[in-house]
């Protein structure tokens, strides 16, 4: 099996650097092709492709056009059977494509995704963020938990995906977020399967700080309902666990005022306990510290943003292209 590693870049040659010098290391021997797509960037990484000759490397530049319209052109140009998307921010283990390579061969699916995890040299925001991304004390446990690893929504800063699944399915629609699990659930409408793969981690750097990481889960939440519009027989109850924690947390405060202070304890409660299992997963209280400030924000802005888009979308059936015109990008 020919691997296509399918790389889409807007001006981030610091990250490519990372992410080339990481490939360099990795213990699968098999002949495999990197392709970069350079999404319009003004500041290219051509230079940056040019020093990795141990690499087979393809670098593509194009006008601006969004993730995912970057990732279907570079699996259009790509020789490989099998294509595997990753972003530009992530670090890969030396192990991973012998991983991928081994899941696959031992079961075989035309869609896989892989989770994600921090290097000890990341900031202590960003291994915060990771933490909150991740947990199973917050939506990263919801996530996880809601989904069948054999019936897995991959993410595309790690996924899989064949050239069969690819040519069938057209590849990623024209939404940013939420891209990826719409490409998902066209898939199985096409008949095809996805699974998670546990052990294909990627370190996912998340070049973010406290503003850039709101407005992502912001949109996170923009997007969902829309998805759920398009695809009302796959849409979750546990899709609604933030916007609830935060018209609970509102009630809260209102019941403080009239001296019930208990469900107001019970999310301090809550704070706290994910505190302390950050503080000692990660043995540092000031990342146990920013991950309760990771997760306020993430329930906050992706609640925020769900009951925004659930208003306007599933309540005034507004059209989601004129309602959130930011979430799409023309091709």
């Amino acid at each position: 099996m020919y691997f296509s590693l399918i790389i889409p870049v807007y001006n981030r040659p610091d990250e490519i650097d990372e992410l080339l010098q990481s490939l360099t290391i990795q213990e699968y021997t098999k002949d495999y092709e990197i392709v970069i797509i350079e999404d319009g960037s003004t500041i290219d990484c051509k230079t940056i492709v040019e020093k990795y000759t141990s690499l087979t490397i393809s670098y593509h530049y194009k006008t601006n056009s969004g993730p995912g319209d970057s990732r279907n052109y570079g699996m259009k140009v790509a020789k490989g059977e099998y294509f595997i998307i990753l972003d530009s921010d992530c670090i890969i283990p030396s192990t991973y494509l012998a991983e991928v390579e081994k899941a696959l061969t031992n079961e075989y699916v035309d869609c896989f995704g892989g989770p994600d995890s921090a290097l000890a040299s990341f900031s202590s925001i960003q291994k915060a963020i990771n933490f909150t991304m991740t947990s199973f004390l917050t939506t990263g446990g919801i996530r996880g938990g809601s989904e069948k690893l054999t019936q897995f929504q991959p993410r595309s800063f790690n996924m899989g995906l064949s050239k069969k699944a690819f040519e069938a399915s057209q590849g990623f629609g024209n939404i940013h977020p939420g891209e990826d699990p719409d490409l998902s659930i066209r898939l199985w409408k096409l008949g095809f399967k996805t699974k998670l793969i546990t052990s294909a981690f990627v370190y996912h750097k998340r070049r973010i700080d406290w503003n850039k990481f709101y407005i992502q889960v912001t949109k996170f939440g923009l997007a969902r309902p829309i998805l759920n519009k398009w695809y009302p027989e796959y849409a979750k109850f546990t899709f609604w666990f933030p916007s609830l924690f935060l018209l609970g947390f509102c009630l809260s405060l209102v019941l403080l005022v009239v001296s019930f202070p208990y469900l107001l304890i019970c999310y301090i409660s809550y704070f706290f306990s994910l505190g302390v299992v950050s503080s000692v997963q990660n043995r540092s209280i000031k990342i146990g510290s920013y991950s309760i400030v990771a997760a306020s924000i993430q329930f906050f802005g992706y609640g925020k943003g769900f009951l925004q888009s659930y208003y306007a979308i599933q309540l005034r059936n507004k059209i989601p292209q004129k309602a959130f015109p930011k979430l799409f990008f023309k091709n």
